[in-house]
């Protein structure tokens, strides 16, 4: 039986080290021609950040952007007093940056160990400029997050903790597995947060966080493996808890 080669996988003018990158498939770089690839790639440089290091600070100058290829960013800030409030999470394939902007409006950290391929700020804009495509790719990746900003709006500001805690677990659930079916789908994932972390994002005490994810595991919408640890046997019934428990 003769097999038929994805064209986009193992096209000879595609670079190495691009062809089975999934930023390169599901990301901003999917609108890069071969040769704008390759024009990309002589400056790129793959890096593992440590889960907990910082990669830019608020306020910093932007001198690189970069694809998540692995792994959980978080993107905070502090406020006057010195709290942190965690504002969003990005996950692979997401664009690691703001686009033709001058300084870093976020502290962002590697929530987990994170693995990126990064490139000069300057290419990528001259890229952009000459690839519609890739403007209209960026474009949507902003729209994205101001649309799960919105959602995280609603979360804090209208759902209970239990509601709370169970549309962190589902948000979790379908980006570190996009491909899950969440009428039907069983997957397993590590949280990427911290419970203080999660506490903080969800705008909820330690105390409250725990006891919901207990309430959850009791419920058998979730098993908790170890601290971290999460399966779910069926999506469904946590999107459910996501949108009418009530404490």
């Amino acid at each position: 039986m003769t097999q038929t080669k994805r064209a986009d996988v193992h096209n000879s003018d595609v670079p190495v080290l691009c062809r089975s990158c999934e930023a390169r498939h599901r990301g901003v770089c999917g609108a890069l021609t071969p040769p704008q690839l390759l024009e990309l790639a002589k400056h790129t440089a793959k890096t593992t950040i440590a889960a907990g290091s910082p990669i830019i600070s608020d306020g910093d100058n932007i001198q690189r952007y970069a694809n998540i290829l692995n792994g959980v960013v978080k993107l905070a800030k502090l406020t006057s007093d010195g709290r942190q409030q965690i504002v969003g999470l990005q996950f692979a394939p997401d664009f690691l940056g703001r686009p033709f902007s001058e300084r870093s409006e976020f502290d962002v950290e590697a929530a987990t160990d994170v693995y990126v391929c990064s490139f000069p700020k300057d290419t990528l804009n001259r890229l952009a400029k000459q690839s519609p495509e890739l403007e209209h790719r960026l474009h949507e990746q902003t729209l994205k997050e101001l649309d799960e900003a919105r959602d995280w709006m609603l979360a804090l500001g209208r759902k209970s903790a239990a509601e709370r805690v169970a549309s962190f677990l589902h948000f979790i659930a379908l980006h570190i597995h996009p491909e899950a079916d969440d009428t039907k789908g069983a997957v397993q994932f590590d949280i990427p947060l911290t419970r203080s972390d999660m506490a903080d994002f969800l705008g909820l005490t330690i105390e409250t966080v725990s006891r919901q994810m207990t309430k959850l595991r009791q419920a058998h919408v979730i098993e908790i493996e170890n601290n971290r640890t999460i399966a779910v046997a069926d999506l469904s019934k946590l999107k459910q808890a996501s949108e009418t428990n009530r404490d």
